[in-house]
């Protein structure tokens, strides 16, 4: 892996929000119980480690009563141009989904394109790729 990894810590809902960034951006899907872990410092269902790793990467647990759970202010997860145009726009759809989309993925005056979206587990996205693409119609 290059670059820095989010490692996020969910309020009791790692197993779903990561399988749920799986569904999204594909990739490989792992993730240790607490119970896996031999640990006894919360829940055993609980999720201790979760790693997406792919064309997005991202690390998640599930916080314990000594961490907060995720609340992001001021921060975006940019993929422009991280993969192809009809990839992203996939992708930026399939965050929309019970999420709320800020900005939506259109051409700009400048002439790439890109959009914003916050997404069910409040992560805010901008994705976006240089210039205009037939994928969005």
């Amino acid at each position: 892996m290059t670059g820095p990894v989010p490692y996020l810590q969910f309020p009791g809902t790692t197993r779903e929000a990561l399988t749920f960034y799986h569904e999204v951006f594909g990739g490989k899907l792992e993730m240790y119980s607490l119970q896996d872990m031999n640990r006894t410092d919360g829940p055993a269902e609980n999720i201790g480690h979760g790693q997406l790793v792919g064309d997005v990467n991202l690390f998640a647990a599930d916080s314990d009563s000594s961490d907060s759970a995720l609340t992001i202010h001021g921060v975006m997860f940019s993929l422009l141009g991280t993969a192809e145009p009809a990839t992203l726009t996939k992708w930026f759809e399939a965050l929309s989904n019970g999420g709320r989309v800020i900005d939506p993925l259109t051409a700009k005056p400048w002439g790439d394109t890109d959009g914003q979206v916050v997404d069910r587990y409040g992560l805010h996205w901008l994705i976006g790729y240089q210039g205009t693409d037939s994928a969005m119609s």
